[in-house]
């Protein structure tokens, strides 16, 4: 691939990614996602992760609404209550290493 058409694909590449980038870069959001990663697929609710994470109820309300804007998080509900888990596709998490596997590309090129 050459230079031009790489760095191309790298613009485009944190574009896509802006978002998710934005979200799980916050220290809390990181934190509740291993809270997320300890949880099976079915789903943990936002007293659960409070407890878990020394968080405020709204606190955590108020992250996982970001990541689940990023698309990295997904929301089930069953009658009142609310489920969170990691969105089960990854596509934004397939984003993420397509891009930086570019770049590592990039570097381990330049250098050659």
């Amino acid at each position: 691939m050459e230079c031009k058409e790489r760095l191309k694909k790298i613009v485009d590449g944190f574009q896509k990614c802006r978002d998710t980038f934005t979200a799980i870069g916050n220290e809390t959001r990181q934190l509740i996602l291993l809270v997320l990663l300890e949880s099976d697929l079915s789903g943990i609710r936002v007293g659960e992760i409070a407890k878990k994470t020394h968080l405020t109820r709204p606190s955590v309300s108020h992250h996982l609404q970001i990541l689940k804007e990023s698309g990295i998080v997904t929301m089930r509900k069953v009658g009142t209550k609310n489920y969170y888990s990691l969105c089960a596709d990854g596509t934004q998490w397939k984003d993420i290493a397509d891009l930086i596997s570019l770049i590592y590309e990039s570097i381990q090129h330049i250098n050659s």
